[in-house]
């Protein structure tokens, strides 16, 4: 059964708040069947789940749409399960990768699980009966192969499986593909039919990479007499066409142990000022209304918009509390400054135990790529240590340089301004 991509632009109204929300706000990118989907969400409360991988002890910023998604599906009236892989992450889902992913260890997908779960339990009502998260490895630890292959493997061929661009594009860059990656869309759609029986999940979201995988649930579904339903998000890219969550110093990770609050702040109050809009309604809460005024502001106003953003997409990450300690200590920091361009660093404290040379710390922090060039930029008179321009090559640094936070500021030339928090 062929399941097209929904063009979202084509005159269709929903009969569904859900529907209607996720649409205007941009989320829908595919959908396997809109208008029964719609039917569906009309009728009543479903059941919707997104899954995720435990490659790494935080979610990331690629991560906050799905959840987003979900968020919203709760605020109309859905209950959202958050699948967790501990099961399907023994795998490695192969998905437009070039190259298998490191096998991790039962310790280690444990460990990464409870970080992923602390995000989660923010973001979502997880009382009785409102959401809850569920661990995938319930039911495919329980399987035994043959069972498995026999009551599974005859609704899969290798043929269609080729046909999927995530397989296909791994082929094509002549990159092998194991056996072990080949069977993780199986998986991905046994746990569509899982859920579906024991939780009454109807509806999968996932990312516009995950496509293939979820048709075969909805497929692996209607064989055993379910209509379940499907769509993705549209892939994340900033207006200069670049993959958004990612910054020089890697992925933007959404707990405060892989990346502070303020750090988190100022990615947002970061973002180019024609990706705004687009943000405002995937990432906050505020009403369409509101966003179009913000939508609607120009030059250094638009900054204020960038602030709210910033500030709302922490509080609903990270908290009010923090979120609000955030935004204050952007304020103080760049008072006056129009480029937030530099990151918030956070380095071990252990490294202040002796003296830390400020040509390191420029190195460390991405302001020079060498001690060399770092030197150049004392000399010349461009760095600039809390208020204070360095001209000293040997300055060190100590824990007496350090604001209240154990903190210090560092800046080259008039633009490039930075927070280095020592933890």
């Amino acid at each position: 059964m062929k399941h097209a991509m929904v063009d979202t632009t084509r005159c269709f109204r929903p009969k569904s708040e859900a529907l209607q929300l996720l649409i205007d706000r941009g989320f829908l990118h595919q959908c396997t069947d809109l208008e029964a989907l719609d039917e569906k969400l009309q009728a009543g409360p479903i059941t919707a789940y997104a899954g995720f991988d435990a490659t790494a002890d935080s979610l990331h910023v690629g991560h906050l749409l799905p959840l987003m998604a979900m968020r919203w599906l709760q605020k109309t009236g859905h209950k959202p399960i958050l699948l967790v892989g501990g099961g399907t992450t023994r795998v490695g889902d192969p998905s437009f990768r070039t190259e298998s992913r490191p096998l991790l260890d039962d310790t280690q997908i444990e460990h990464n699980l409870a970080g992923i779960r602390a995000t989660v339990e923010r973001l979502f009502d997880l009382s009785e009966g409102q959401g809850q998260i569920v661990n995938n490895a319930e039911w495919l630890d329980e399987f035994r192969f043959l069972e498995f292959l026999r009551d599974f493997g005859t609704h899969f061929t290798v043929n269609r499986m080729m046909t999927f661009d995530s397989v296909r594009s791994r082929l094509e860059a002549q990159q092998p593909l194991s056996v072990l990656e080949f069977c993780y869309m199986m998986l991905q759609a046994v746990d569509f039919v899982e859920l579906n029986q024991r939780f009454d999940c109807t509806l999968q979201i996932g990312g516009s990479d995950q496509w293939g995988n979820i048709v075969n649930g909805v497929d692996l579904g209607r064989r055993s007499g379910s209509q379940l339903f499907g769509f993705t998000l549209p892939l994340l890219t900033t207006a200069s066409g670049s993959k958004m969550g990612k910054t020089a110093e890697g992925a933007v990770w959404l707990n405060p142990s892989r990346l502070s609050s303020f750090g988190f702040w100022q990615f947002w109050r970061n973002a180019d000022d024609a990706d705004v809009p687009r943000l405002l309604k995937l990432f906050t809460d505020l009403p369409l209304g509101e966003i179009d005024r913000l939508s609607s502001l120009q030059g250094q106003e638009l900054n204020e918009a960038k602030k709210i953003l910033a500030t709302q997409v922490t509080g609903i990450v990270h908290g009010l509390a923090a979120a609000e300690a955030a935004l204050q200590q952007g304020e103080a920091l760049f008072s006056g400054q129009e480029d937030l361009s530099q990151p918030t660093h956070e380095l071990p404290l252990s490294l202040l135990a002796k003296p830390l040379g400020l040509l390191d710390l420029l190195v460390k922090t991405g302001f020079a790529t060498t001690n060399n060039e770092a030197r150049r930029l004392i000399r010349g008179g461009a760095v600039r240590l809390n208020t204070s321009i360095v001209l000293e090559e040997t300055r060190m640094i100590s824990e007496g340089d350090l604001k209240p936070g154990e903190r210090l500021t560092l800046a080259v030339g008039k633009r490039r301004k930075a927070l280095v928090e020592f933890v």
